[in-house]
């Protein structure tokens, strides 16, 4: 599978008079929301069952006149579910990606939607460039790759972000996962043989706007800095909500699920880097995420 991948500059962007966000109420979603409120810029957040990507008729319906950036952050995240249904997984992640494409086109409106990590084997041990081959080892990420294809072939502007390890203070997440079984149990044990870069949804939005703002066009990569394995990113979630509790490294062979994960995964960033400044540590990041939710317990 194949498709070729671009990336360019262009003369910097205004900013965005209105912007609609699909999938307002998910992880990258509801930071886009976040986002463009503290930045006093207007936007309509759509999501189901009002925004389906499983329903064109949503689709047309949704992207109207009016708005001069369209987010996708609606996406089928559900990695072992596509293996059981990838059709399901292609609507949502290509077929619905083409669809939209083609509403901003007709609109003439620039669409920023999202990829995954998982487009690649896994196979390599240096960062993946946005040129690497495409050769997905799962449902999930043929269904990705899918929609990158459809999308290079469209006839809208776009900004096609590939990203990886999503987390927030909301949502279903690792961190939040880990943080609540590290504070409910004395041990944990997590893979150490998958390496990848975590990505803060707060950040992912923040360093998208970067890239609109600064003329970017085609496939980016965008991720927080550093390197690290599942355990190692547990490890640090641990030891900053409960000390006592102990994570154990273990092979994924102990956590067999439907679908294969890459055993190494990290995007190339450098170019991302260039355009909107260092992107941050994910050990900085998770700091203040977890420093968010226990807010949100303590309100």
């Amino acid at each position: 599978m194949t498709h070729q991948s671009t990336q360019s500059i262009g003369d910097p962007r205004p900013i965005p008079k209105r912007v609609l966000v699909l999938g307002s109420t998910g992880m990258v979603g509801r930071s886009w929301i976040e986002c463009l409120r503290s930045n006093h810029i207007e936007y309509v957040g759509v999501s189901r069952p009002e925004f389906d990507l499983m329903n064109p008729e949503s689709i047309i319906s949704t992207i109207g006149e009016g708005f001069d950036l369209v987010v996708n952050a609606a996406a089928w995240t559900d990695v072992d579910g596509a293996e059981s249904d990838e059709s399901g997984a292609t609507r949502a992640n290509a077929l619905a990606v083409d669809e939209i494409a083609h509403c901003c086109a007709k609109r003439g409106a620039t669409l920023i939607t999202y990829s995954t990590d998982y487009v690649f084997s896994g196979n390599g041990d240096t960062p993946y460039p946005i040129d690497a081959p495409i050769a997905p080892i799962n449902a999930y990420g043929r269904s990705k790759a899918d929609g990158e294809a459809r999308l290079a072939q469209s006839a809208t502007e776009y900004i096609l972000i590939r990203t990886s390890w999503v987390y927030a203070p909301w949502g279903k997440n690792f961190v939040r996962t880990i943080r609540d079984l590290s504070l409910s149990r004395d041990e944990l044990k997590v893979v150490d043989d998958q390496r990848g870069r975590p990505t803060s949804a707060q950040h992912l939005a923040e360093g998208s706007i970067g890239l609109y703002l600064g003329g970017a066009k085609g496939i980016w990569h965008l991720t927080d800095q550093d390197e690290c394995s599942w355990f190692e990113f547990a490890q640090q979630i641990a030891q900053r909500c409960n000390p006592k509790c102990i994570v154990r490294p273990c092979g994924s062979d102990q956590y067999p699920s439907p679908a294969i994960r890459p055993s190494f995964s990290t995007l190339d960033i450098g170019a991302t880097d260039q355009i909107i400044g260092p992107l941050g540590s994910w050990r900085a990041h998770l700091g203040e995420v977890l420093k968010a939710i226990e807010a949100q317990y303590n309100s």
